[in-house]
């Protein structure tokens, strides 16, 4: 097995442990090599890339499709290179659809370095935006399969989309998790759950790892909290880049209207971030070899 494949290896059973652990673990979403770095040694035990955050960084809105496969993962090839931490990616709804083509993206995203992805039952169409049952069912098994056949633990997370397509149907929500569980995906994922009462009703309908979204304002649950609900795994999705996206609206919202530039006192120290965008030492966490 060559370093790279050794490593790869490294990443996903450190991945895959993570879920076992217990208490729930926060994976953060980097946009790009340079966060990727950042949220590495803010101590985070691994990533997971953002397909709305990179749309932004890419000047689309997201949620049109208009980010291709070969897009997605080079862009998760740089946060890869940039962190020794496990890297999961946002591989959105497989980028095609046929369950062919989802297996297909699963090994892409192998070769990229990955060591995990989730599939969403979305179709990115108005008209339809939740796939029917059957259909989503058919490509989460496609995509198990593909994964089956790695010669390293690459995990699957199953995505129901319904609440973040505008369907507050739980008890849909609830029998899709359940079908993707059945079709052998690792982690259950369902975003945009309102409140408690949903997160837990989710964790306690399967038995696979549950993901939960959060970074809304209207959803203020802690790490604490969601772990009692019974949640194994925690993302911010695109929450850190808007935070930034933020930050530079106020900005310039400051020059235009005011022509000032208060904004300044709360960016990073120009030395600070060359310190933490710098080469790692040896002796630096950042290069333990175990995550």
């Amino acid at each position: 097995m060559s370093k790279s494949a050794t490593d790869q290896y490294r990443r996903a059973v450190a991945f895959r442990k993570l879920h076992e652990g217990s208490e729930p673990f926060v994976v953060a979403n980097p946009w790009d090599a340079g966060t990727a770095r950042i949220l590495t040694r803010h101590g985070f035990r691994a990533l997971a890339t953002t397909g709305a955050g990179l749309s932004y960084a890419l000047g689309h809105a997201d949620g049109g499709n208009l980010v291709s496969r070969a897009e997605l993962l080079a862009n998760a090839e740089a946060i890869v290179a940039a962190t020794p931490l496990p890297v999961t990616a946002d591989l959105e709804s497989g980028f095609g659809d046929t369950p062919e083509e989802v297996a297909e993206t699963i090994r892409h995203a192998a070769a990229a370095g990955l060591v995990g992805g989730s599939v969403e039952d979305s179709t990115g169409r108005d008209e339809e935006p939740v796939r029917p049952l059957e259909e989503a069912v058919e490509r989460v098994a496609a995509a198990v399969a593909a994964a089956e056949e790695l010669d390293f633990p690459f995990t699957v997370t199953a995505r129901a989309e319904n609440f973040f397509q505008g369907r507050p149907d739980l008890p849909d929500t609830i029998r899709r998790l359940q079908a993707y569980e059945a079709a052998g995906a690792d982690v259950l994922y369902a975003p945009a759950l309102p409140d408690a009462d949903a997160i837990r009703a989710v964790c306690s309908a399967v038995t696979r790892p549950v993901n939960v979204l959060m970074g809304s304002p209207a959803l203020r649950l802690s790490v604490a909290e969601l772990g009692a609900l019974g949640v194994r795994r925690i993302s911010v999705g695109s929450a850190l880049s808007r935070a930034a996206l933020g930050a530079v609206v106020r900005a310039a919202t400051e020059i235009r209207d005011h022509g000032t530039f208060g904004f300044g006192a709360d960016a990073l120290p120009y030395p600070e971030v060359n310190a933490m965008l710098a080469p790692a030492h040896p002796a630096d966490p950042e290069n333990e070899t175990a995550p």
